[in-house]
C-alpha cells in the first residue's frame, strides 16, 4: 500500500524521523545523566512506547489510568501515573494495575493521600507517591517547599504508601526558577529525613535545557517524538525534524484566493500556541489555514503564488500533535522506502 491508497483527512508518521528524534533525546539524557521517562501521551502507541524503553528509558509516563493498562497489557513494566486519582472505581484498578507493574502516582493534597492509603492498606506492596509542586506552571500541586514536606510527610505515614519524591510539571521557560523551588524543597526533605530518591520534570520545550534543572534526576518529554509546528517555533527541533503530519485533500476552490480542505477541527487541533493560524501546508507554505470547521479547513491563498488544484492530496504540519492523535483511531507508518501500515491508536480514549 502506498500513500496514494490513503483516504484522507490522515494521520501520517514517518518512522526514520521519529526513531532519530527518540535517539536524540535519549543521548541527550545518557550524556548530562539524567534519566529519561517519556509521556506516551503523544503516541499512544505500545510500539513506540517499547521502542522508547529499548532506547533507555526508565519507563514511562501515563495521564490516564486506561493508558496505563494498555501499556501494561503491551508488556512496559514501569508506569509513572502524575495524576491525582480519585474514586472508588479508578482506585480499584489502580490497585490492579499495581499488582502487574512497578507503579508510582501523584498526589497534591490529603484528600488524595487518604484515598490511596484507604485502597492499598491491605495490599502486599506499597504504592509509591510522589508530591506534585507547582513550580510555576499554574496547574496542580503544592505552592510551597513548607506544604511538599507537609504532604510527604502524611504519605510516610500512611498505610500502604511509600513517599517517592518530588513531580512538577514547570512552566515553559520556566528552568531557573523550577531549579530553584525544587531545591529548596529537597533540602528541607532532607532536613526532615525524607530525601527524595526521585525528583522528575519535563516539557518537551526546555528539553534541550533539562540538564540546568540540577535538582531533578528525571525528565519526562512527550512531544519529542514527533514535534510540531509550535515545538519548531521553540526551537526544539526544525521542521525537517517533525515526523507527524495530517495528509489532506482538497475538495474546493470556490475562489482564486481560497482552498477548502477535508481537514477540520474533527482532524486539526484548533489549538494555535502562539501560532497565526492552524497549521503549515508543507507544499503550499505561503498559504494560510486560517480556518477550521468540523469538515472543512479553510485555506487563504492570497499570499501564494502557486495555487493548489482541486483534489490535489498536501501534507499539514500541526500547531500541536498531540491532541491530532487522539482524533484518529489509526495513524499510517510511513517506512524508509515508502511502505505505509496502519496500525490503532492502542490507547486511545481509554476511559475504562
Amino acid at each position: 500500500m502506498t500513500l496514494d491508497d490513503i483516504d484522507t483527512p490522515a494521520v501520517l508518521i514517518d518512522v526514520a524521523k521519529a526513531e532519530a528524534n527518540l535517539k536524540r533525546a535519549q543521548d541527550y539524557a545518557d550524556q548530562n545523566g539524567l534519566t529519561l521517562r517519556p509521556h506516551i501521551k503523544t503516541h499512544k502507541l505500545v510500539r513506540f512506547a517499547r521502542r522508547q524503553v529499548e532506547l533507555g528509558a526508565a519507563g514511562i509516563t501515563c495521564q490516564k489510568i486506561g493508558e496505563a493498562e494498555v501499556m501494561a497489557d503491551g508488556g512496559i513494566t514501569d508506569i509513572l501515573l502524575p495524576y491525582n486519582i480519585l474514586g472508588a472505581s479508578k482506585l480499584e484498578r489502580l490497585k490492579a494495575l499495581a499488582r502487574r507493574v512497578t507503579l508510582k502516582v501523584t498526589a497534591d493534597s490529603e484528600a488524595t493521600i487518604a484515598g490511596y492509603s484507604e485502597a492499598f492498606r491491605s495490599e502486599a506492596e506499597p504504592l509509591t507517591v510522589l508530591v506534585e509542586c507547582d513550580t510555576g506552571g499554574g496547574r496542580c500541586g503544592v505552592q510551597s517547599a513548607e506544604a511538599a514536606v507537609a504532604l510527604a510527610k502524611s504519605i510516610d505515614a500512611a498505610e500502604g504508601l511509600r513517599f517517592g519524591g518530588l513531580m512538577t510539571y514547570p512552566a515553559k521557560g520556566g528552568t531557573a526558577a523550577s531549579n530553584r523551588w525544587l531545591a529548596e524543597a529537597r533540602r528541607q526533605l532532607e532536613a526532615a529525613g525524607l530525601s527524595p530518591a526521585l525528583v522528575t520534570t519535563g516539557g518537551t520545550p526546555d528539553l534541550w535545557r533539562a540538564a540546568e534543572v540540577s535538582a531533578a534526576n528525571e525528565y519526562r518529554p512527550g512531544t519529542y517524538i514527533y514535534l510540531d509546528r509550535f515545538q519548531v517555533a521553540e526551537g526544539v527541533g526544525s521542521i525537517e525534524d517533525c515526523a507527524l503530519t495530517v495528509l489532506a485533500t482538497v475538495v474546493s476552490r470556490p475562489t482564486e484566493t481560497r482552498a477548502i480542505l477535508d481537514t477540520g477541527s474533527k482532524a486539526l487541533t484548533s489549538d494555535l500556541l502562539g501560532m497565526p493560524d492552524y497549521g503549515l501546508v508543507l507544499e503550499y507554505p505561503d498559504a494560510k489555514l486560517v480556518g477550521l470547521s468540523e469538515e472543512h479547513g479553510t485555506l487563504d491563498l492570497t499570499g501564494s503564488a502557486r495555487k493548489p488544484e482541486v483534489g490535489e492530496r498536501v501534507r499539514i504540519l500541526p500547531n500541536h500533535c498531540c491532541p491530532v492523535t487522539n482524533l484518529f483511531d489509526e495513524v499510517v507508518l510511513v517506512h524508509p522506502g515508502g511502505e505505509t501500515e496502519i496500525v490503532p491508536v492502542d490507547a486511545r480514549g481509554r476511559l475504562r
